[in-house]
Formats: structure tokens, sequence, C-alpha cells
């Protein structure tokens, strides 16, 4: 089946506060820092969505997302303090580093909505990244 390039795809999302989400897109953060794990890794385009405000009750959402990116979490680890730089944070015991990997920024941002965790969203095809890497 040949889906048309403007066609909604569904597509897993993670919700990075800003400027976060850009520093992800732009290749300059490396390690997502959070203190759970997803359901499976290696994660296939995930798209980074920056918001501006935590999220930090289930259910919480911000209207006012965008796509900045789409990746892969290649793995995750217990994080060490001299992944801090990486991280673009200061270190404290007992998170979860999450390797970004494959990041394609988007050339034109679009608004979506943020939510906790991960989180499906259906997106034109044609606003994402044309080539996976």
């Amino acid at each position: 089946m040949i889906r048309k390039k403007d066609s909604p795809v569904k597509i897993k999302a993670l919700s990075v506060v800003a400027p976060w989400g850009t520093r992800i897109a732009q290749g300059l953060k490396t390690l997502e820092i959070r203190s759970w794990r997803p359901d499976s890794v290696p994660m296939e385009r995930l798209l980074i969505v920056e918001n501006s405000r935590r999220l930090t009750h289930a259910g919480d959402i911000d209207p006012d997302g965008r796509a900045v990116a789409v990746v892969r979490i290649g793995d995750i680890h217990k994080w060490t303090r001299e992944e801090a730089v990486a991280a673009c944070s200061t270190f404290e015991p007992g998170w979860l580093a999450w390797t970004i990997e494959q990041v394609q920024a988007i050339a034109h941002p679009f608004p979506v909505v943020a939510a906790r965790r991960i989180y499906e969203l259906d997106i034109k095809d044609d606003l994402l990244p044309s080539n996976p890497v």
C-alpha cells in the first residue's frame, strides 16, 4: 500500500522542556535524563516535542508544544557524573540516561500537544523528516 505524503502517521513522542528540545535537535544534548524506563529499547523514530513547562502529574498536557526532531533512543543506563555535559544538566545520582542517536531536526517545527511519558500522535507524514537515518 502506498501512503499519501500528507496522510497522518502514528508516531511515538516524548515531551522535553525548553530549551532542551532545541538542544536535542541541534545535536548538543545527547542524553535525556529520566527517572523511568520506557517499555522497550531501542526506540526508533521518537518525536521530540519541546514545551514550556514540566508535566509532573498523570494526565498533564501542554497544548503549546512543538515538534522539533525525530530521534532514536539507543540504550538506557544508570547516569554517571561524567555524562553531565552530554545531558546539559547538573549531575544527581539515581537517574537514568537515555542515549539519543540519529537526530533528524525538523526544518520547520510545528505545533503539537505535549504530554507525560511516551505518548502517541497522528502527524501528517510530510511534516516529518523524509530521510530516515
